[in-house]
């Protein structure tokens, strides 16, 4: 983890789809992105920014993310990400995000990510499973 350094950063771009209307997700009534799948962007930008950076084995997963969507945006336009490592503290990365459709900024978010050991993680999360019954 000693070569993650503040400022990596990663771009994601999709075209908006049905599957990604807030109406589809559930969010909404309405037929145009919906914020579950804005989320879905984000994280997706902020794990693409780690990609090669991180020790065999590990990963991140998300923790937090505080999502303000500012426009909406229709079905067939594009819409893209773009976020930026600001800080690391032990094993929590935050992430400044930004997104836009074509014409204008639709949505910024402050988002924590944790590197956890991928193995570890998975079975103790099956774990559970056992522990449920």
């Amino acid at each position: 983890m000693d070569d993650l350094m503040a400022g990596l950063n990663a771009e994601i771009s999709i075209a908006v789809t049905e599957s990604d209307t807030a109406a589809k997700w559930g969010s909404g009534l309405v037929p145009v992105f919906g914020t579950p799948a804005l989320v879905g962007l984000m994280e997706a930008a902020a794990v693409k920014a780690l990609e090669g950076h991180l020790p065999e084995g590990q990963t991140t997963v998300g923790g937090r993310i505080d999502v303000h969507h500012l426009a909406a945006t229709p079905v067939g336009m594009q819409v893209r990400a773009r976020a930026e490592l600001t800080a690391m503290d032990g094993r929590k990365l935050t992430f400044q995000i930004e997104a836009w459709d074509e014409l204008e900024k639709i949505g910024e978010a402050l988002h924590e990510r944790f590197v956890i050991d991928r193995d570890k993680f998975i079975a103790r999360a099956q774990a559970k499973k056992s522990q449920g019954r």
